[in-house]
């Protein structure tokens, strides 16, 4: 890259970082003073006005300074060159906050809460999706003779608990038999490894419980295999009017702040954004239009996934204006999901 690029891609880098700072837009007088970049002030206009052509930044109506475009944000974070780790005390403070949670929701709430403290942003987080985990345990619980409680614990510390209703009662001699078959048909499997064990079961079992093993594989399978439900765990929305003024357009419209908050209502506009997040290793950043959302075209998101073992168990990141810092939520994003994933890793 020629020094005259690198010189014009320094002085975006300093309006990116006074407007997301300031949220002023920055004239070349003011670049001049504020960054040592070791040019005049002229030379700073010409800059400007050749990153002005290529679209890297834009001129309000409003203001002789400029401001980033998304195309600029990208070109910004694409060339950062060094993400700014957080501090020994930071990371220690932020583990020994998510090892306090008590089970899979409170982890995953606290992370979201310290995510959007961290960051100013909204904060986002998938449940554990079951395709991926593994069974840990599945305990029967008798409520009446002709009804069970069927408790499923995943690897990855989610807990299903469904009813299954008997066409009979079911003695303790049979339940015990039910729940070591089930049992040991499940425990250690991926889910849909799970299901197949299940339904063979369910079709070599022995006579008398055959009625109350075909119920429950039912329940199961049907329940907790096929079609589990995608959740989300939302945290700072507030954040996101205190940066008004940063969606552009009308209520209502795209880009808008309602336009972008009744998309966090839909859940699967963020899932689908998540569900790309297969990386726990990569921090993803969409800038704008490149979330190929329409009523998020004037946010950015930055996500990754979080697991432990190699594997990703959900993904994760926060939702803002596209005027954010981006080094400072890129680090706090990874570092959190990191934390997490830890954190599940050991419970």
């Amino acid at each position: 890259m020629s020094s005259t690029e690198d010189r014009r891609f320094e002085i975006l880098r300093a309006i990116v970082a006074d407007y997301v700072s300031t949220q002023e837009p920055v004239g070349s007088r003011a670049l001049v003073e504020r960054h040592n970049l070791g040019v005049s002030s002229a030379t700073v206009r010409n800059d400007m006005a050749v990153l002005e052509a290529e679209g890297y930044i834009a001129h309000p109506h409003t203001s002789s300074g400029r401001v980033p475009t998304d195309k600029g944000y990208r070109q910004f974070v694409d060339r950062i060159a060094d993400v700014k780790p957080l501090s020994g005390p930071e990371r220690r403070a932020i583990l020994e906050f998510l090892e306090n949670g008590v089970d899979l929701d409170d982890v995953l709430r606290r992370g979201v809460r310290l995510l959007a403290q961290l960051t100013r942003q909204v904060a986002v987080v998938q449940y554990p999706t079951l395709s991926v985990s593994s069974v840990r345990h599945l305990e029967i619980v008798a409520l009446t003779p002709a009804r069970l409680l069927m408790v499923l614990i995943t690897d990855s510390g989610r807990v299903d608990q469904r009813i299954v209703e008997l066409g009979d009662v079911i003695d303790d001699e049979d339940l015990s038999q039910l729940r070591r078959l089930l049992g040991g048909a499940l425990e250690g499997k991926r889910l849909a490894a799970a299901s197949a064990a299940v339904a063979e079961l369910a079709e070599n079992a022995p006579p008398s419980l055959r009625d109350a093993m075909i119920r429950s594989a039912t329940v199961l399978i049907e329940s907790l295999v096929e079609h589990p439900e995608e959740r989300l765990v939302l945290g700072g929305t507030a954040n996101l009017t205190r940066n008004a003024a940063d969606f552009a357009g009308d209520a209502g419209f795209p880009g808008s702040l309602r336009a972008v908050l009744e998309a966090l209502e839909e859940q699967v506009v963020v899932l689908k954004l998540l569900a790309v997040t297969q990386d726990t290793r990569t921090v993803t950043v969409r800038i704008g239009e490149e979330t190929q959302v329409e009523e998020m075209r004037g946010a950015s998101m930055i996500s990754t996934g979080y697991g432990s073992a190699g594997m990703v168990l959900g993904g994760m990141g926060v939702l803002g204006p596209t005027r954010m810092d981006y080094p400072g939520t890129i680090a706090s994003v990874a570092a959190v999901a990191r934390y997490i994933g830890e954190v599940l890793a050991e419970r």
